[in-house]
């Protein structure tokens, strides 16, 4: 039977649970850039994704990828034992998109507004083809 509250509460105890034993229990100090954002698991409880994000550069996303994989199973235990279910559901760790799409839709906007910029300054000092007011009214009929 599928309860999707129940997974999305039991996503959120797991998002705080990941979080708490990765900063107090796994003593990995690759792990010291790391923020969990967010965790998902699936209708029938058997498996967790938890979404981290990295501050730092390629190597710093590379050692902390290391470092979540090697940690995986403490986290696991970690929440099994927190939790009160049947199954302690599996854990994956994923890397959260939502900093590089921020980052994309930010170059983006830098582009329009420059876009922007260049049409405002080829049209300063032109007037509009045609009359001022092109719409006939009925008072000068």
């Amino acid at each position: 039977m599928v309860d999707r509250a129940r997974a999305r509460k039991l996503a959120v105890r797991i998002r705080q649970l990941a979080a708490e034993t990765i900063e107090r229990q796994v003593k990995d100090p690759r792990l010291s850039l790391v923020t969990i954002t967010d965790a998902s698991v699936t209708p029938d409880l058997r498996e967790a994704k938890v979404f981290y994000t990295v501050y730092g550069d390629e190597t710093a996303w590379a050692d902390s990828t290391a470092a979540l994989t090697s940690a995986t199973g403490v986290v696991r235990a970690a929440v099994g034992r927190a939790l009160a279910v049947r199954f302690t559901p599996t854990i994956q760790f994923v890397p959260d998109g939502v900093p590089s799409d921020a980052r994309r839709v930010e170059e983006l906007l830098a582009t329009a507004r420059a876009a922007d910029a260049t049409v405002a300054e080829v049209r300063s000092g032109k007037e509009p083809a045609g009359e001022p007011d092109p719409y006939k009214h009925a008072a000068e009929e």
